[in-house]
Order: structure tokens, then C-alpha cells, then sequence
């Protein structure tokens, strides 16, 4: 279905270098982008243009976009937000979304990252010392940095630092023009090498997602759409909340399939049962 097909990969931030590899080896597609899609557009990480959409939102329109541009009609595009652990609290992580768009086959499929690797980090910097050792712990310099006013200062803004001069010389620029200065990390993904190795595992994800078939009609994406709790307790047998089964289903006919115990255990130690330890 798509092998010898030209797929663009919508970004404007060097993602192509982790997905690229993956795609045309597993999809037998042939890779490339183009330098007329500007992906900032939709919104930027710091905030000069405010991100409307949600992140499948996002993607789903740069791969549009990039297909109108190019006249392909198969597409890949990337989107990642940074915060809170959604489970983890307290706890930063980068959640990544990668989509695929076949418009000639009328397929859409979607692979999902959550991973606390992430250096993502913020801080009013005063001098010299408190500025090395945010550079230390955020990875510099082979992660960039940003600075820039104030945390939500969006106009005077300096990206892409990674080289200690650089970072110095315009730190203490700001010092001496504003009299403060916020660092924070530069998440686009030519930046920051940690990000760029999330990316390229849900790019393994996609790409084994996209060539699981239906068994019933044969199309690609048959992938998991829920997952059911419900793994009896190896002591009382009760129902707890670990994983008992995944469900997956097809886009296209509906084919639904469950498959149990994909962890491979059938019960589950007591210390995770709310009536034997609760």
C-alpha cells in the first residue's frame, strides 16, 4: 500500500532525521521535506504565536498543510507539549504525538509517547553561578537554551543557544537592559537531543502500529483502543486495577479483537489489591 510512495514529513525543526530512517525502512516510502512549510505558524513554544489547538489538532493540520504545499497525499507530522506528568504529579515530562495521514486511502493513524525524560525547566536567573547551574542540569551545551525577559515575556526572546559564550554574552545583556533574565530550555527538537530520542521511539511505534492489518479486512492501523483493568489478585482473585486485557479495533470495518493477560501474568501480586492491602 505505500511502498514507492513519497511521504512528506511535515516539520520545520530537523525532525526528519529520527523519523525518516524509521519510515522508509519499515514502510518502504520514500522520506522528504520541504522549507516552505513553516509549522510555527499553528504556535510556538514561547509564546510569540499561541497554540490554539490541541496537540492532535496540531499535527493533523501540518500534515495538511505540508500535503497542499507539495501536492503529496501521504504525510507524517509530530506534535509535543510539556508540563506535569499526567500521573507522575510533580514530575515534568514530554508527551509526544505522531500522526499519519494516507488522504488516498482515507487512513489516520496515531502513536502516543509519555516519557519523563525530559530536561523541560524554567528559571528567573540573577548572576553568573545560578546561570551555570541551570546551564549544568538542563544538558548544555548539546541542548539549547532560550532566554528571554520574564517567564512570559514573548518579544525580546533569544533562541538556540548552545555555546558558553553566547550564553554569557547575552545573559549579561539582559542583566544590563532589563535587569533580570529568565532561562529557560529550547524544546524544538533541533535543540534538544533527549526530545528528538522520544520522538524517534513513537516513531518506532507508528510505524508498527501502521503495519498491524486488520485481520478481518486487512488494513493497516489495527491497533489498541483500549485498554480494560480488572487483573485478578493471585490471593482473593478480586478485580484490581492492573491491566487485564487490550482491546483493538480497526478504523475502517470496526473489527474489534481483545487480547488478555498482555503483560504476560494472568493474576496480580497482593500488594497492588485495594482489598488485600488497602
Amino acid at each position: 500500500m505505500f511502498k514507492g510512495r513519497k511521504l512528506i514529513i511535515a516539520t520545520k525543526h530537523k525532525k526528519e532525521r529520527v523519523i525518516a530512517p524509521i519510515v522508509e525502512k519499515e514502510l518502504g516510502v520514500n522520506c522528504f521535506v520541504t522549507a516552505d512549510l513553516d509549522t510555527d505558524q499553528l504556535g510556538t513554544f514561547t509564546g510569540e504565536i499561541e497554540r490554539k489547538d490541541d496537540p492532535i489538532t496540531a499535527a493533523r493540520k501540518k500534515c495538511f498543510i505540508a500535503m497542499e504545499l507539495t501536492n503529496c497525499d501521504l504525510a507524517i507530522a509530530s506534535e509535543g507539549s510539556f508540563g506535569p506528568h499526567p500521573t507522575i504529579y510533580f514530575v515534568p515530562a514530554d508527551d509526544e504525538f505522531l500522526i499519519f495521514i494516507d488522504k488516498k486511502n482515507g487512513l489516520e493513524i496515531i502513536a502516543r509517547e509519555i516519557s519523563v525524560e525530559t530536561n523541560f525547566n524554567g528559571s528567573a536567573i540573577k548572576d553568573e553561578k545560578m546561570l551555570l547551574e541551570f546551564a549544568t542540569n538542563a544538558n548544555f551545551p548539546s541542548h539549547g537554551l532560550i532566554i528571554k525577559k520574564s517567564k512570559d515575556e514573548n518579544k525580546d526572546i533569544v533562541k538556540g543557544i548552545t555555546n558558553k559564550k553566547q550564553l554569557n554574552t547575552v545573559f549579561l545583556s539582559f542583566i544590563n537592559n532589563y535587569g533580570t533574565a529568565y532561562i529557560e530550555t529550547d524544546m524544538r527538537a533541533m535543540y534538544n537531543p533527549t526530545r528528538m530520542k522520544i520522538i524517534e521511539c513513537v516513531a518506532k511505534k507508528l510505524t508498527e502500529k501502521i503495519n498491524s492489518l486488520c485481520p478481518l479486512c486487512n488494513m493497516p492501523g489495527f491497533g489498541i483502543t483500549e485498554v480494560k483493568d480488572g487483573l485478578p489478585c493471585e490471593i482473593c482473585y478480586f478485580p484490581t486495577r492492573s491491566t487485564l486485557s487490550y482491546i483493538y479495533s480497526c478504523q475502517k470495518c470496526n473489527c474489534k479483537k481483545e487480547v488478555k493477560y498482555p503483560k504476560g501474568k494472568q493474576a496480580e501480586d497482593p500488594m497492588y489489591c485495594d482489598f488485600c492491602n488497602p
